[in-house]
């Protein structure tokens, strides 16, 4: 049956149309009709938004872990450790469509250890479907530098006796063959992959991977064409350990093993050069930004205007850190656009450029199919935007995308439609209940917390020590 979505403004992903109508069937768009008034107030349509760096994790500020850098912050991170696969990622997924997100990647960096990670990849992929959210599901490996960015005996040796064993408990584990990661990594494309979800390989970064881990990824990269998510370069303590380690520059090692192509998509690149940005660039490797989290974090802005500038292909992701840790990709996209849209009258990219880049940029990233355009024979991927609330004065013509820009958050997101499916409606996801599974998530996790008694008791000393070891090894 073909169903009808009527807009007051529709922006296909290059032109804006006013009184459209978006037809589509069996989750393809047949055509967009103009001069068809919109039924039910006032209504903008855009394609739907990506969120392209994410580790489907719930607000870590919850944990104690507000105003601190990642390499502290990190520490922190067993306390959100999901104590029910399932119900930590659908909450993620949910606020995600919620805020207009029709795609998300999945960067999975601490697993439950409640079941076999194949099995947990299937709970994540069954809470992607019942969202109806696209996935772009990446495990993340490490291999090295469990605690600092080198050897972490020193750093163990400084702690009391009471809180090292705590530590290594948690922190220092077997690490895992390079070969027993990729045949890993095939068992859960096996499993879970298909029309709505994308498996790609997931190196931590290059300080926690070693080079037989990234040389065999790059590999099996270039052999299947799966592609590869990892963060680069997020803080200032990471730039000085590649600058050491890789005297000859890591973006080239990177492009020396084949590991910097096109299928690589890079999260942060918060402190990337410009000769760096320029092999990303050549390489066609897509950056995803992630700029709320690199504030909460303290990680630096990030040269994304003259990556822009400079040829890279620019995404946008949350990091499970949006603003107001609500998972909020509408206002990140904001955010993102108006930090690096330029001073005075010169401008980067109009509004317009940034969407369709947003989109197209975000859905190459994360495997989704086509650029995201609203055009006949394209996926049926769109948001709807409650334009009465976004033009809440109605005084003057305004342009509606400009708007968007100025004002939009989740408040604003009516309806969110994925492969022809509406997976929220009113703002309401239609998959899931939300506020009962965030209920249910944050009663598991109280009850959980007291199985890290003995890492609380050790974050102090753990935290001083490791302050000591990156303020004494890693700042220039």
């Amino acid at each position: 049956m073909t169903e009808t979505a009527f807009a007051t403004s529709l922006f296909t992903g290059q032109d804006l149309v006013a009184d459209a109508a978006l037809q589509h069937r069996d989750g393809v768009i047949g055509a967009v009709l103009d001069g068809q008034a919109a039924q039910d107030g006032r209504r903008l349509i855009i394609p739907a938004l990506v969120n392209a760096h994410d580790h489907a994790r719930p607000s870590m500020t919850s944990f104690g872990a507000a105003n601190l850098p990642l390499e502290t912050w990190m520490l922190r991170s067993a306390f959100g450790t999901p104590p029910d696969p399932y119900l930590a990622a659908a909450v993620s997924l949910a606020r995600t469509a919620r805020a207009g997100c029709g795609t998300m990647m999945v960067h999975y960096t601490r697993p439950s250890g409640t079941m076999p990670i194949v099995e947990e990849a299937r709970q994540i992929a069954r809470a992607a479907s019942d969202v109806g959210i696209r996935l772009a599901f990446a495990l993340a490996v490490r291999d090295q530098n469990p605690l600092v960015y080198g050897d972490s005996a020193a750093l163990l040796e400084a702690l009391p006796a009471e809180a090292r064993q705590p530590v290594e408990d948690l922190f220092i584990r077997p690490a895992m063959p390079p070969a027993a990661y990729l045949d890993l990594v095939e068992e859960i494309g096996a499993a879970i992959a298909g029309p709505m979800v994308d498996v790609q390989f997931g190196p931590a970064g290059v300080q926690w991977c070693s080079p037989a881990l990234l040389e065999a990824i790059a590999e099996r990269s270039a052999a299947t064409g799966r592609r590869v998510h990892m963060h680069l370069l997020e803080t200032v303590y990471q730039r000085s350990w590649a600058d050491r380690t890789f005297p000859g520059g890591m973006l080239g090692y990177l492009k020396d093993i084949g590991l910097l192509s096109e299928r690589l998509t890079l999260a942060h690149c918060t402190h990337a050069r410009p000769e760096e940005l320029d092999l990303i660039a050549e390489a066609g490797a897509t950056i995803v930004t992630n700029f709320s989290s690199n504030l909460h974090l303290h990680s630096g802005l990030g040269p994304i205007a003259e990556a822009h500038r400079r040829g890279c292909a620019i995404a946008v992701g949350v990091d499970g850190a949006a603003l107001d840790e609500d998972d909020d990709a509408l206002r990140e996209m904001r955010l993102v656009q108006i930090m690096h849209d330029g001073a005075g009258l010169r401008r980067n990219w109009s509004r317009a450029e940034f969407l369709s880049l947003a989109v197209r940029n975000g859905r190459k990233a994360t495997g989704a199919p086509g650029p995201g355009a609203l055009v006949a024979g394209a996926a049926a991927d769109f948001t709807v935007i409650d334009l009465d609330r976004l033009d809440r004065d109605a005084i003057m013509p305004v342009d509606p995308l400009d708007l968007l820009f100025a004002r939009g958050n989740t408040a604003c997101v009516r309806d969110v439609v994925v492969a022809g499916r509406q997976i929220v409606r009113d703002g309401c996801p239609t998959g899931i209940e939300l506020e009962r599974c965030e209920a249910q998530l944050r009663g598991l996790f109280r009850k959980n917390l007291p199985r890290y008694q003995a890492l609380q008791a050790a974050l102090p000393a753990l935290s001083a020590a490791a302050t000591t070891w990156f303020e004494s090894s890693c700042c220039d």
